[in-house]
């Protein structure tokens, strides 16, 4: 067990973590609930996560809440998913303003109901001059899909005689990413044990630490939070770069 203030006072702290929030599902079954009571405990995770990153000072928070390919999940667990998301936005904006959070959503919102579109835009605009813990939601989001657009907008500059291919280097494709704007994330952590990416960040993800956590996400509080933390702190991070 990790000591908090350890934790709190490393001035080796990630400057931002990315979540992929695995095990509702497996969290319900086990206890012989409908999948539903899964992603309703995985909300509150959500809220818990929010709230300990804000209080240790991390910079920026990143969470894969909904997938491009969940879109092929059965319809009632989506609707269901589109009520809790729903439901979210209406009750904890207010909060996360008052706390200095500042929201944003990336993924293909061209996929999500006009309500839900209506109220992310306002979460974003209410909160976009706040300065305390950035926070992002990946929504319809996957990685390969979000390449794939970066390099047509680049292909489309390109015809239009606004830059030449040779012209083309690293910066300027993040910078058509869905995370312009953002750093690249120092630590993912994956919950439940499984230990893939599913699709998530594949570019911003190419130096960042990983922990794996054996805890489902809807188990997910501040100690197992902090511990991941504490492991990301004991890692010798050479960015491909040889030492000694």
């Amino acid at each position: 067990m990790t000591d908090p203030a350890s934790v709190h006072l490393d001035s080796d702290l990630p400057n931002h973590i990315a979540i992929i929030m695995d095990g509702n599902g497996r969290w319900a079954r086990q206890r012989g609930l409908p999948r539903t009571s899964g992603h309703k405990r995985g909300a509150d995770a959500v809220k818990r996560t929010v709230r300990a990153a804000g209080e240790m000072g991390i910079s920026y928070l990143t969470l894969f809440g909904f997938s491009s390919e969940n879109w092929k999940r059965p319809a009632p667990e989506i609707s269901d998913l589109m009520g809790l998301l729903r439901r979210f936005l209406r009750s904890e904006i207010a909060e996360l303003y008052n706390n200095n959070v500042r929201i944003r959503m990336i993924g293909d919102r061209h996929s999500l109901a006009p309500d839900i579109v209506k109220m992310i835009d306002g979460a974003e605009a209410q909160t976009r001059e706040n300065t305390g813990l950035n926070f992002t939601v990946a929504l319809s989001y996957g990685g390969r899909q979000e390449l794939v657009a970066a390099a047509r907008a680049m292909a489309r500059e390109v015809a239009a005689g606004t830059r030449t291919p040779d012209e083309i280097c690293e910066s300027d494709f993040a910078g058509h990413l869905a995370t312009r704007g953002l750093p690249d994330p120092d630590l993912l952590i994956r919950t439940s044990g499984e230990q893939r990416l599913s699709n998530f960040m594949l570019w911003q993800l190419a130096y960042a630490e990983f922990v794996f956590s054996p805890v489902l996400w809807p188990d997910f509080n501040k100690t197992h939070f902090e511990d991941a933390i504490a492991e990301f702190t004991r890692r010798d991070r050479r960015f491909g770069a040889r030492v000694g």
